[in-house]
């Protein structure tokens, strides 16, 4: 059986594997090394009928798992939006583990509770969204998509006077979402979980910087007046794209629509000043979505919904039945976010924020910045490579070009290929691949704290490397 003893051991053990793994970010490989095969053999070893120590779980876990871990903590992992975890971030997140409260209701974790409302009222003034726009702390962005839309249905419902929690969808006025073109594919996923159906959504046509135009939106809010959400970007995928946010959320008020944007890591563009005007204006739409384990470098999963109507918000998630006391003044949880029993999230972002405080939010924005930009020139400039799309923050694009004589585009696409898997193979640096517009592109994000100069450095030689070897058929 358990015992306080062996928890004091499992536990300090647990602390022991981790800093060795920290310490070892920069000499490991950035890539996984084992393969599927070899996680299934080591870890799928049968289940005994006696249990074991916990000390021996703990090591037989970090030895089974060894090349099948990421290296996303890494200031060298470039494939997507992922940040590393800050020291106080994940420390609060050991300690959330273990005080282990449920953070569904107050009265069952009344400092998770007060921490999320805390953490929510320093959010909004980061960013500079109204101060009586509610928030929920949720997994990610995908379920901050769900809680957003969720609250927005029930909003455009309302207001042509059918009660959607009530009624539900079947006789209900049908809901139109206007989309940007090049959103990502968990707006599609959220619209599917609230029961309005991928049809539903019309692309609405970007420039040729990925912005839906005024005119754009004008025209196809012109086209229909039933019930409407409009669903806009900070920080699309690839170049970190803004819609003009004040020009097209009047329009869409105006026209009686909900405007949300997705703002999965565009929208802490907000507390740089160098980099807030990319995203002016987006204080006049009505729902915004974060995740704070990209900028903000807090553990995975922290994903944030801030809803301008606190009233749509509350109607499309809270739940109230007898076994649970009412919360009065405090702040029920269940009220604002789509889970039941959760685990404490808010402590890991109430963490973060102190750490870094304003200054450290803003330089950590514009270091990336900087990394990014630097990364996309260096790779672009390249003997083989070329920039396809630089960004205003920490995005880019990058593409390789084969060599063979008569080469088709097709030819370029493989090269691209073929030399981010040599890059990532080489385990100095980890890209992910992308098509963008028709052509297959090596994607550069940067978001990591630990990111460095060295770090850009050690990654432009890496890819000068594979560019230098001989191109394979």
């Amino acid at each position: 059986m358990p015992t306080e003893r062996s928890t004091r051991a499992a536990l300090t053990r647990a602390a022991e594997h981790a800093l060795v793994w920290l310490d070892g970010l920069d000499a490991r490989p950035v890539a996984t090394t084992a393969t599927l095969e070899e996680m299934r053999g080591r870890l799928g070893r049968p289940l005994a009928d006696r249990g074991v120590d916990a000390v021996t779980v703990v090591d037989d876990l970090a030895a089974d798992v060894a090349g099948g871990i990421l290296g996303s903590q890494s200031g060298r992992f470039f494939g997507w939006v992922i940040g590393g975890g800050l020291p106080s971030a994940m420390a609060a997140d050991w300690l959330t583990t273990a005080w282990d409260q449920n953070a569904g209701i107050h009265a069952c974790g009344p400092a998770a509770s007060v921490v999320e409302e805390v953490a929510a009222g320093w959010l909004k003034d980061l960013f500079g969204l109204p101060g009586e726009a509610s928030v929920g702390f949720v997994t990610g962005t995908q379920m901050a998509h769900a809680t957003c839309l969720a609250a927005a249905r029930h909003a455009v419902l309302r207001d042509r006077g059918w009660d959607v929690e009530r009624q539900g969808l079947a006789g209900a006025p049908p809901i139109r979402v206007l989309a940007n073109a090049e959103r990502h594919g968990s707006v599609d996923r959220a619209v599917r979980f609230i029961g309005l159906g991928s049809d539903n959504i019309v692309a609405l046509p970007t420039d040729d910087e990925g912005r839906v135009a005024p005119e754009t939106l004008r025209g196809a809010l012109e086209t229909s007046s039933q019930p409407t959400i409009v669903v806009l970007q900070a920080g699309e995928l690839n170049r970190a794209a803004f819609d003009p946010f004040e020009a097209l959320a009047p329009m869409a008020r105006a026209a009686g629509a909900w405007t949300h944007v997705d703002g999965a890591f565009g929208l802490w563009a907000r507390v740089s000043p160098a980099h807030r005007d990319l995203a002016r204006g987006i204080e006049l739409c009505d729902s915004w979505t974060t995740d704070a384990h990209k900028y903000l470098n807090v553990p995975y999963d922290s994903g944030v919904a801030l809803i301008r109507d606190a009233a749509a918000h509350r109607a499309a998630m809270t739940l109230s039945t007898s076994y649970l006391p009412p919360g009065g003044a405090a702040r029920d949880q269940i009220d604002w976010n789509p889970e039941f029993s959760r685990r404490a999230r808010g402590f890991a972002i109430y963490a973060a924020l102190r750490e870094l405080g304003r200054e450290g939010l803003a330089d950590l924005v514009d270091r990336t910045c900087r990394h990014a930009q630097a990364l996309v020139a260096g790779i672009g400039a390249l003997p083989g490579a070329e920039v396809v799309a630089g960004s205003g923050l920490n995005q880019g694009l990058v593409r390789f070009l084969s060599t063979a004589p008569g080469a088709t585009p097709a030819d370029h696409d493989a090269r691209t290929d073929q030399v981010i898997a040599a890059i990532n193979a080489s385990g100095e640096a980890l890209f992910g691949g992308v098509t963008f517009r028709a052509r297959r592109c090596m994607r550069v994000s940067v978001c990591n704290w630990r990111t460095t100069e060295a770090d850009v450095a050690r990654t432009v030689a890496a890819a000068r490397a594979v560019l230098a070897a001989k191109e394979t058929a």
